[in-house]
């Protein structure tokens, strides 16, 4: 059996719903247990047992979120060296472009040696007023769509053997 980490943060349950689109998708796949884990809860032994990943977070001031950040704070020495090769993909809710936080994750990603098994989906919600900044979300069903595709295209390499 292979394990599918989702480690997600979301301030207003956009990455959220992205992350459990993602997990239904991957859900679909024998022969892969999904583990949804927020972002604060996720520890290195999540990460070393993990043979696949999707990191889910919001962009905020052109970064990653700051719980995601301390997430990769608390596991990355732990792990290093110890999940080479294994493969990953990312999911950015976005006011804007989202394209920081993708290039942060995957700096961090190539530390780890990680494979990336697919192109980010960044689902832009326009949100460019504090009002909009801060109000919850509700991310389009298309895009969810494509939440659910990759977790289901990552879940399928790791049952075939291809990550």
């Amino acid at each position: 059996m292979k394990t599918l980490l989702i480690v997600y943060h979301s301030m207003t349950d956009g990455a959220r719903q992205m992350a459990e689109a993602a997990s239904r998708g991957a859900a679909r796949e024998a022969g892969v247990e999904v583990k949804l884990v927020r972002a604060r809860e996720a520890a290195a032994a999540d990460v070393l047992q993990a043979n696949g990943f999707i990191f889910v977070t919001p962009e905020n001031l052109a970064s990653m979120s700051g719980i995601m950040k301390d997430f990769f704070d608390r596991t990355y020495y732990a792990a290093l060296d110890r999940i080479t090769g294994r493969a990953y993909a990312t999911l950015i809710c976005a006011g804007s472009d989202g394209e920081n936080a993708v290039r942060q994750i995957d700096r961090i990603c190539t530390g780890w040696r990680l494979r990336k098994a697919a192109e980010a989906v960044i689902v832009c919600t326009h949100a460019q007023t504090p009002e909009k900044i801060l109000a919850e979300k509700v991310i389009a069903p298309d895009q969810l769509q494509r939440c659910e595709d990759t977790g289901a295209a990552l879940a399928a390499g790791l049952a075939l053997g291809v990550f």
